[in-house]
C-alpha cells in the first residue's frame, strides 16, 4: 500500500494538463471543470485487449459508445442506434443509425464501423469476454445508416452484452493505438494522462449528442482510502466514485457540504476457488471452506454491514435472482469434518488479492476464520491492476482470492472452463446455452438452475454484493443511484 498522499497535493489539482506545478488555476475554482476520484487506475486505455473493470469505467459512454446502452433501471435503450428490429426467427437485427455521429478524429460514423466493430471483437480482442461475440455469423452493410447482424442461433444475452465495452464502436482510422489515443464518438475526448495520478478528459467539440454539462473532467486515482476523502475534504476533487472505507460515510453523512447516494450495484465480492488445484479440485474442501466463513461477520468487519449477503453471482437486479445466502450457514465443525472427510485437515493454501481497501479488509476476516479451522492462510497482496491480472486472472496461479466483480450478468464465466476459476460443469454450460436460446421464462428458469448448481458445488464463494456509496459536493446532481453497467457514466451529472 502506498504511503498516504497529503490533502494539500489535491488542493493543487490542476483543471489542465498543460499548468504548472504552480500554476493558480485549481479544480475547485473552476465551475467548467469536475474532479472525481478513483482507487482503481487503467494500466492502459485499450479494453479490447487489456482485462478488467478500470477502463470501461473511465471509458465507457463518456469517450466510447455503443449502438445501446443501459440506463438508470438497466433497461436497453438506443445511443449510436436510433432504433431497431428483431426478426420473429430472432436471429436478425436490424439496426438504425444516428447520422449525425463522428469519431473525435473527424471520421462519420456508419453501417461500416458498425461491421468493422463487432467483427474487430471476433478477431482482434483478446480479454476474456470476447467470446460473447461468437453468436455473430455476420454484419450486412444495408446503407450507411443501416446496419443488419444477423446471429447463428438466438441469443438472449447477445443484445445486452452491446450495452458493454464488447459493443463499443471503433472507426478503421482509430485503432492504431488504442493502449495511448482512444478515439471514439462520445461526449469527452481524452486530452492527457499523468501515470499513476490522473486522466483529463475534455468535452468533444463535434459530438453528436447533448452538450456534457462540465468541459472538462479530471479522473484522479489514489489508492490510499483516507488521501481520497481527504481530497474530497480539502476541495481537491468534487466527487469520490465509490467509498472505499465505509467507516467514513457516516462523516460525509453528517456534513451539509457534502451529498451521499446510496444504491447497489452488479458487484459481487467474490472469493474466487482455483477450481483445477489441489485441495480445491475436491468439492469437499470447497463446501469446507464456505461453511468456515462467517459471512455476516466479515461483512460487518470489512464494510460495516453495509452490503447484501447474496450467496451467488447473481444480484438482486437481475430477473433471476433468488436469495441462496442461507445455502452454507456459518458451520465450523461441519467445516473441520469436510476436510478431515477430503483428508486435508490441515491445509495450507495462499490468499492472492488485489491491493485494494475491500479486498485487504476481507482478506484478513477470512484468513482469521479459516485458522479457526485448520486452514493456514497466506496473504500476499499483488499490484491492481497489472500484477492481480497478469498472475492471477491470466496465469491462474492462486489458490485463493478475492476479487470484486463488477460486470453485469458475469454468472456467464462460470460456462467457460478455461476462466480463471477454473470450473468445468457440462450441467452449467447446457443451461447458460438453453438460458442464452429459450423463450423468457426459460431464460429465468435456467439461469436460476445455473446458480443452484454453482452454489451446490461450491464453485466460489460469494462474500457479499458491493453498495454504490457516492459522496459529491452538493453541487453535483445527476448520480444514478444503483451502479448497473461497468461505466461511471459522466454524461448525467451537472451542476446545481
Amino acid at each position: 500500500m502506498k504511503a498516504r498522499i497529503h490533502a494539500a497535493v489535491w488542493v493543487s489539482l490542476l483543471v489542465a494538463s498543460g499548468c504548472s506545478a504552480g500554476s493558480s488555476a485549481t479544480v475547485a475554482k473552476d465551475p467548467g471543470t469536475l474532479a472525481v476520484g478513483y482507487t482503481a487506475e487503467p494500466a492502459n486505455f485499450d479494453f479490447t485487449r487489456t482485462d478488467g473493470a478500470a477502463i470501461p469505467q473511465a471509458l465507457l459512454y463518456n469517450v466510447y459508445e455503443g449502438l445501446v446502452k443501459l440506463d438508470a433501471d438497466a433497461k436497453i435503450v438506443p445511443l449510436l442506434a436510433e432504433s431497431w428490429t428483431v426478426s420473429e426467427d430472432r436471429k436478425t437485427y436490424d439496426f438504425k443509425l444516428r447520422k449525425d455521429a463522428k469519431f473525435s478524429n473527424g471520421a462519420p460514423f456508419t453501417a461500416e464501423d458498425v461491421k468493422f466493430s463487432l467483427m474487430r471483437v471476433k478477431t482482434d480482442w483478446t480479454v476474456s469476454i470476447k467470446s460473447t461475440m461468437d453468436v455473430v455469423d455476420r454484419v450486412d452493410v444495408v446503407a450507411p445508416d443501416h446496419a443488419r447482424v444477423v446471429l447463428t442461433k438466438p441469443s438472449n444475452g447477445w443484445l445486452f452484452s452491446l450495452t458493454s465495452r464488447l459493443g463499443a464502436m471503433f472507426s478503421p482510422t482509430g485503432v492504431a493505438d488504442l493502449a495511448n489515443k482512444p478515439v471514439g464518438t462520445g461526449p469527452y475526448t481524452v486530452s492527457s494522462r499523468r501515470r499513476g495520478d490522473s486522466i483529463v478528459l475534455k468535452e468533444n467539440p463535434a459530438y453528436w449528442g447533448r452538450k456534457p454539462a462540465y468541459s472538462t473532467v479530471v479522473l484522479k486515482y489514489v489508492k490510499d482510502p483516507t488521501a481520497l476523502n481527504n481530497a474530497l475534504l480539502s476541495n481537491g476533487i468534487d466527487v469520490i466514485s465509490a467509498i472505499t472505507v465505509p467507516d467514513s460515510i457516516p462523516q460525509f453523512q453528517s456534513d451539509d457540504r457534502f451529498t451521499v447516494v446510496e444504491g447497489t450495484t452488479n458487484s459481487e465480492v467474490t472469493l474466487a476457488f482455483n477450481n483445477t488445484r489441489p485441495p480445491l479440485n475436491d468439492v469437499r474442501v470447497r463446501r469446507a471452506l464456505s461453511y468456515a466463513i462467517d459471512r455476516k461477520a466479515l461483512l460487518d468487519t470489512a464494510w460495516a454491514g453495509r452490503g447484501t449477503l447474496i450467496g451467488s453471482m447473481v444480484p438482486p437486479t437481475d430477473p433471476w435472482y433468488e436469495d441462496l445466502s442461507r445455502a452454507y450457514p456459518f458451520d465450523p465443525a461441519k467445516a473441520k469434518a469436510l476436510l478431515a472427510e477430503a483428508g486435508q485437515p490441515h491445509p495450507s493454501l495462499r490468499l492472492r488479492i488485489p491491493n485494494l481497501p475491500y479486498a485487504v479488509s476481507a482478506a484478513q476476516v477470512v484468513a482469521s476464520q479459516l485458522a479457526d479451522v485448520g486452514v493456514t492462510v497466506t496473504i500476499e497482496p499483488l499490484d491492481f491492476p497489472a500484477v492481480w491480472l497478469k498472475q492471477v486472472f491470466t496465469d491462474h496461479d492462486y489458490d485463493l482470492s478475492i476479487i470484486q466483480h463488477v460486470e453485469a450478468r458475469d454468472i456467464v464465466t462460470f460456462g467457460r472452463p478455461k476462466y480463471y476459476w477454473g470450473y468445468d460443469s457440462k450441467p452449467v454450460q447446457q443451461n447458460l446455452a438453453k438460458a442464452d436460446s429459450g423463450t423468457p421464462q426459460e431464460q429465468i428458469d435456467a439461469m436460476r438452475q445455473v446458480a443452484r448448481r454453482l452454489s451446490e458445488d461450491a464453485a466460489a464463494d460469494w462474500l457479499f454484493l458491493f453498495p454504490n456509496v457516492i459522496v459529491a459536493k452538493n453541487k453535483v446532481t445527476g448520480f444514478v443511484r444503483n451502479q448497473v453497467s461497468e461505466s461511471f457514466d459522466l454524461t448525467g451529472l451537472a451542476p446545481r
